[in-house]
């Protein structure tokens, strides 16, 4: 039976009974969904496990030991030591940095009234599902500095900060849960004819499934997760193990060009950026980011192509002569009229019947 080895518990760090999960998992091969049918609860409890939130009992180590390794007291022992180190990086938190955790930093699920007898229980909830025991090593990994892991002495973030967080979160943990091909940037560039001419279809229900398809089979699992309130990030990307990538979309807009523009750059950074963690966010200034700039030209590219860059500027704003240049490029009108708009050449506003908007319902529907 294989060894699966403790990870040791650090002041600024922590180790997640559900990271020795995982671990044993990429180790072994072994797929989510070959765990999850051994746990009773299945899925949804795999997903509680990784998460930090859903306790190893006697059940679920014995699950465990039978598909990824170690003893049943080994995984019993995993998860007392980890509730242990929990509580104690709770009670070596000082009241000021306890105070950012819960003002600034949302956990999952409905909002809670924190009183003085929950606040312990909502400080362990925050460390758990974030798997950190210091606002600064929060911050290095889902932080506004994330990329560049600089922490902010003031311990005072926006609540933008905070909801981008929970998102990056919870499209990790999703990401985690999806199967995917090792992670190849030749298989990615060989793929991308195929992944453009999906821009076509018009209904995300009909996309995302061959999309996802696509993208797993370079190592690459797409996440969708809606934006909660106060994130204002378009796509996320980063590897999230040596040989699995994540790209994350918000759908944000919830409009063709929007999207398929964010799903290109995003691509663009796991090619040309060796698998640096990026989000992009609305608003953000990129004039002095050639990584962010490059990223944009792939997409731009992606899109146009550069030897028909000329044919696009000269396009008049009407409706007919653009839906004509999208279907000689095999793209939606709606990107072409995105293009235009971010040159200047049509105004914001107008021709708005070229552009695909989408409701949540039809993104997140089941054909």
């Amino acid at each position: 039976m294989t060894k699966v080895e403790v990870q040791p518990f650090g002041k600024d760090w922590f180790s997640r009974p559900g990271d020795s999960v995982l671990s044993a998992m990429r180790r072994r091969q072994i797929s989510p969904s070959a765990v999850a049918e051994r746990l009773a609860g299945g899925m949804p409890q795999l997903r509680e496990i990784l998460s930090g939130f859903g306790e190893i009992d006697d059940e679920a180590a014995s699950a465990l030991s039978s598909t990824v390794g170690g003893s049943i007291p080994f995984w019993i022992s995993r998860q007392q030591k980890y509730q242990e180190s929990l509580s104690h990086a709770v009670e070596q938190l000082s009241a000021e940095e306890a105070d950012a955790w819960l003002e600034q930093i949302p956990a999952p699920g409905p909002k809670r009234r924190i009183t003085p007898n929950t606040r312990t229980t909502e400080l362990e909830r925050r460390l758990a599902y974030f798997g950190v025991s210091t606002l600064k090593s929060w911050d290095g990994r889902y932080g506004p500095n994330q990329r560049v892991a600089r922490f902010r002495r003031s311990l005072t973030f926006s609540a933008h900060d905070g909801a981008t967080s929970l998102w990056l979160r919870e499209g990790e943990l999703e990401a985690n849960l999806r199967e995917t091909e090792a992670w190849s940037c030749e298989g990615l560039n060989a793929r991308l004819a195929d992944i453009r001419a999906l821009s076509r279809i018009r209904k995300p229900s009909r996309f995302l499934k061959p999309l996802a398809a696509l993208l797993a089979a370079c190592g690459v699992a797409l996440v969708i997760v809606k934006a909660p309130q106060g994130c204002r990030a378009s796509g996320a990307s980063r590897m999230i193990a040596p040989d699995k990538a994540m790209i994350l979309m918000s759908f944000r807009h919830r409009a063709d060009d929007h999207f398929w523009f964010t799903l290109f750059h995003e691509i663009g950074h796991l090619l040309l950026h060796e698998g640096a963690p990026f989000v992009d966010v609305e608003g953000m200034d990129v004039a002095d980011d050639p990584q962010e700039r490059e990223a944009n030209e792939f997409a731009a590219t992606m899109i146009v192509p550069k030897f028909r860059e000329a044919e696009l500027e000269s396009l008049p704003a009407r409706d007919e002569p653009i839906r004509r240049f999208a279907v000689s490029l095999g793209v939606s009108p709606g990107m072409i009229l995105g293009q235009l708009q971010h040159r200047g050449i049509v105004p914001h506003g107008v021709l708005r019947r070229l552009r695909r908007h989408w409701t949540w319902e039809e993104i997140f529907a089941e054909d």
